[in-house]
């Protein structure tokens, strides 16, 4: 009898085993997330997998653990987020990746990196939105490069639009480099991340759209009945 049920007890756990194995054991995972950096949809690697992992352990995630931060990822973070009295944004960063476990994930941006004002105060946000900017205007003037980062961040505080920066920039079809993925291919320069710096910073010189558009490419035609605000480079930008 005691034999039978050691053995039952070995069966159990190797199986357990196998189900939790891929490249390192959740032990290591977990060690290993001290300062991880915020993720969000179109991240990839070992930081996606730990967090497709940890989902997974707690039954929000039934995708495969493969590095990718796609739409199965995305919805399990959404859930798990709304589920813990998190914003819903998708956006795994210090407080999602504390609320996961991993206490203190993300590190404290340093003076002078951060910014304050928008509401918009990580590093991070920073970066995406400069990614955001290379991805769209890139050639265009200065100026026209601050105008697509103001344009963003206005949509933030508009009633018809997420109140997040994860949710304007990631809302479906929003912006041509996102759908195309061009924003993760293209490596924003240093004029693209002082354009997002001095969006965010408050200059805007679009005087307050929330759309922005190429004349010389195929657009919807309902958005020449937008205010149209200014012209600057290429882009029309309207309210």
């Amino acid at each position: 009898m005691n034999r039978l049920a050691v053995s039952l007890i070995a069966v159990i756990l190797i199986s357990v085993t196998l189900s939790l194995a891929w490249s390192s054991s959740p032990s290591e995972l977990v060690a290993e997330a001290q300062g991880k950096p915020t993720l969000y949809w179109g991240s990839g690697g070992y930081d996606v997998r730990l967090i497709q992992w940890k989902l997974q352990s707690w039954g929000y995630y039934r995708g495969s653990i493969d590095g990718v931060f796609g739409t199965e990822t995305s919805r399990a973070v959404r859930n798990f987020q709304a589920r813990n009295g998190l914003s819903a944004d998708g956006l795994v960063g210090p407080t999602t990746w504390a609320a996961l476990g991993f206490a203190g994930a993300a590190p404290t941006p340093t003076a002078g990196r951060t910014v304050a004002s928008r509401g918009i105060a990580r590093v991070d946000n920073v970066d995406l939105l400069a990614r955001v900017i290379a991805g769209e205007a890139e050639g265009e003037p200065y100026s026209g490069q601050v105008a697509v980062g103001s344009t963003i961040l206005n949509r933030i505080t508009s009633p018809r639009f997420p109140n997040t920066l994860s949710g304007v920039i990631f809302q479906p079809n929003a912006f041509e480099s996102v759908s195309n993925g061009l924003i993760w291919r293209r490596t924003p320069s240093a004029t693209a991340y002082r354009a997002a710096r001095d969006a965010i910073n408050g200059w805007d010189p679009t005087y307050g759209a929330i759309f922005f558009w190429n004349p010389s490419k195929p657009v919807n035609p309902w958005i020449w009945s937008r205010s149209i605000i200014v012209w600057i480079g290429s882009h029309v930008f309207a309210r």
